[in-house]
């Protein structure tokens, strides 16, 4: 193999033959004019069903669960592979034209709010629920919440894009990125090990957040990786992962805007809450 010597000015090669090829730029911005539409509740959410955006379907299903009607929500799909995510309406609510992106429209003024983890944060400020209150638990469920912000994309757009997407295999790139999710679940593992959820023995955003990423790896969902990565071997990690994933609002959140998979776990757009029955 020939090795890559980088030229001394980066140009954009727009088909680079990786996956995602035909959608990652390195511009900002609308590349097309195009509306959001918008439903009769009084959350808007514009998603699709990628770990990122299942950490927030998961909150709202258990927001409502737990009788907050306020948490009513309109979920639109948003294509990435066919850049809805560049349309004018959603880089208006998110400049970084990533999903997931919420509108409130129950205010006498629209806020919007982006990044994941930020609208966890938002909702559950705003409902007061599944983040504490008292001073340590509080900072110890935000800092779980920062550690995934920060840690998934060593998963995600490290190792899953090298590991399944990239058009040719890079022995250094994989291993690096493989050693970083390993300690990774070691992290969780040996935090699990001592506590029933990840800020302690309370049900948290933090397990939102965390779940559809590293508990989807240790289920095998993600990048088909579970054996390369010996995801049996964090016990506490999969105990916690079928824990999360028995609770009726998890398996509602996390259908919804699913485009792919067995039918019977997708839902294009949600509407109401007969959509998922």
């Amino acid at each position: 193999m020939t090795d890559y010597v980088p030229p001394k000015v980066w140009t954009w090669k727009t088909q680079n033959g990786g996956t995602f090829a035909s959608i990652n730029r390195p511009i900002a911005g609308a590349t097309h004019d195009k509306e959001l539409p918008v439903g009769r509740h009084p959350l808007q959410l514009y998603s699709l069903a990628t770990p990122n955006g299942q950490k927030v379907t998961i909150l709202l299903e258990e927001l409502l669960a737990l009788g907050h009607t306020g948490a009513e929500y309109d979920a639109w799909l948003i294509k990435i592979g066919d850049g809805d995510q560049f349309g004018s309406g959603f880089v208006g609510v998110n400049p970084n034209s990533k999903i997931p992106a919420l509108l409130d429209r129950s205010g006498p003024k629209p806020i919007r709010v982006f990044e994941s983890g930020a609208i966890l944060q938002y909702l559950a400020e705003k409902f007061g629920a599944f983040l504490p209150t008292e001073p340590a638990a509080r900072a110890e469920c935000l800092s779980w919440l920062f550690w995934q912000m920060g840690s998934a994309p060593y998963l995600g757009g490290g190792f899953g894009h090298f590991y399944a997407y990239a058009p040719t295999k890079i022995e250094y790139a994989i291993d690096r990125f493989a050693m970083e999710t390993k300690r990774q679940l070691d992290v969780l593992d040996k935090q699990l090990a001592e506590h029933e959820y990840i800020a302690g023995d309370e049900y948290t955003i933090a397990d939102m957040a965390i779940w559809p990423w590293y508990g989807g790896l240790v289920k095998g969902r993600l990048y088909g990786a579970g054996e390369f990565l010996s995801v049996q071997d964090y016990q506490h990690v999969v105990r916690w992962a079928d824990a999360i994933e028995a609770r009726p609002a998890v398996q509602r959140g996390r259908r919804v805007n699913r485009v792919s998979g067995e039918p019977s776990e997708q839902l294009r757009e949600r509407h109401d809450a007969s959509d998922l029955d």
